[in-house]
């Protein structure tokens, strides 16, 4: 987790132990005060006290008789995570997803908003802060809202340095916008980060540790968690793989280099190549379709033997394997999960970036690297947005599962790249 594992004030350190009780039973579910006493390393006594504070803010509840150690039985606690809820939003260029999720993670509803029209992204933020508080105002057990937004995102201002195909949103200053729009707090992460984070949290078939979510969507982007904390950077930057040149004199990239990762295996560059003469003939009305829609029928076209659907994505496949073997080098992860738009291509995308990496990563390092498809049942990155509220529920229990309050003097910024929250002066 993201917090910091000091505490100088008593009250801090008692947040902070509540943190990790909280943590430890949404890891590892049902679980006796005996048994989190050991694996957290605390006293019975303090266990005992700290369970007590947490029962009486209705975050966790006895659960009834449970077998433990030497035929004893004791009294199971577990976490109330359907009594909290979390709103995440996902921002794709041209699409803008909302989903409400208890803190396990689990899809209770979603909704799409309308294409996003280039020339009116002021429109789509009003719609959003809308959207956002029409569901407060019928949650009340809503304790945070998510945001998740397309990479390279500067966490310090706010913006987004590039967005490829859909120049407008660098315009918009997040913070500014959504930081103090609604009665609890607003949490904002660059969209691959956000998928990482859902995938540690959410995902029990993922490494916690290290592992490393390869998002190829719309754009392209990667978030890395190495010893259990997400890869930052200074400006909240760091792992931009969508803009790591493959080729120098390769396609012109609107970032103003050649050869990005990005132009060649996004879903808005599969839609483009998809549109070029030598390809149309084979997807009527490719032309007028959204680029999730197109890569959808390309997909389900190679799924049902269609030679030209499966040698374009056969070439795809070889560019996302291209960027996992950067992500194994450079990173050295146990696991690296593709989600997002182009992950939907199943088994032969996956089998055949396997084949890539397994030629052309570094030996030593690729042998112990596991590559997999997000297995998360709802869009990783909607999901992640999320995670990034719910995150920061785990590890502030005690002031974020308070009943909601409707008063607007309590709004905060925060900036949940740091961990850490910014108070307007």
């Amino acid at each position: 987790m993201r917090g910091s594992p000091y505490a100088s004030t008593p009250k801090a350190l008692s947040e902070l132990n509540q943190s990790r009780i909280v943590q430890y039973l949404h890891q590892h579910g049902t679980s006796s005060r005996a048994q989190m006493a050991r694996d957290i390393n605390l006293t019975p006594a303090a266990v005992g006290k700290l369970v007590a504070r947490l029962i009486d803010l209705g975050l966790i509840s006895e659960t009834g008789s449970m077998d433990s150690e030497g035929g004893r039985r004791s009294i199971g606690l577990a976490l109330n995570a359907d009594r909290y809820q979390v709103i995440g939003v996902k921002f794709a260029r041209s699409l803008v997803s909302i989903g409400l999720f208890d803190i396990s993670g689990r899809l209770l509803d979603s909704e799409e908003l309308p294409p996003v029209n280039p020339d009116d992204i002021p429109g789509a933020v009003a719609e959003v802060r809308t959207r956002v508080e029409a569901r407060l105002e019928a949650h009340p057990a809503i304790v945070a809202v998510g945001m998740a937004v397309p990479g390279p995102y500067l966490r310090d201002t706010g913006r987004i340095a590039l967005v490829t195909s859909m120049p407008g949103w660098r315009g918009v200053d997040f913070i500014h916008e959504f930081g103090r729009a609604f009665r609890v707090p607003t949490f904002i992460e660059q969209d691959a980060r956000a998928g990482a984070l859902a995938q540690s949290l959410f995902d029990p078939g993922v490494s916690a540790s290290s592992m490393a979510y390869f998002l190829v969507g719309e754009g392209v982007g990667l978030g890395v968690i190495d010893r259990g904390a997400l890869v930052d950077g200074s400006q909240g930057a760091a792992t931009e793989i969508g803009h790591v040149s493959i080729d120098l004199n390769g396609l012109p990239c609107e970032c103003g280099n050649r050869g990005c990762l990005e132009c060649y295996c996004s879903a808005v560059a599969i839609h483009r190549r998809m549109c070029q003469p030598d390809m149309r003939d084979h997807f009527p009305g490719i032309e007028a379709m959204t680029h999730a829609k197109a890569c959808a029928v390309l997909f389900d076209q190679a799924r049902s033997g269609q030679q030209a659907a499966q040698t374009l994505v056969d070439q795809i496949a070889d560019y996302v394997g291209y960027g996992c073997v950067t992500v194994v080098n450079a990173y050295n992860p146990a696991q690296i999960v593709i989600g997002d738009m182009v992950a939907a291509a199943g088994t032969r995308l996956l089998e055949r970036v396997r084949a890539i990496v397994s030629q052309r990563a570094l030996p030593g390092l690729r042998e112990h690297t596991q590559i997999l498809l997000s297995n998360l049942p709802a869009d990783a990155t909607l999901t992640g947005a999320a995670a990034v509220a719910a995150s920061q529920f785990l590890e502030h229990p005690a002031s974020m599962g308070r009943p909601a309050v409707k008063s607007t003097s309590t709004r905060r910024t925060h900036r949940p790249s740091s961990g850490k929250e910014h108070h307007d002066q």
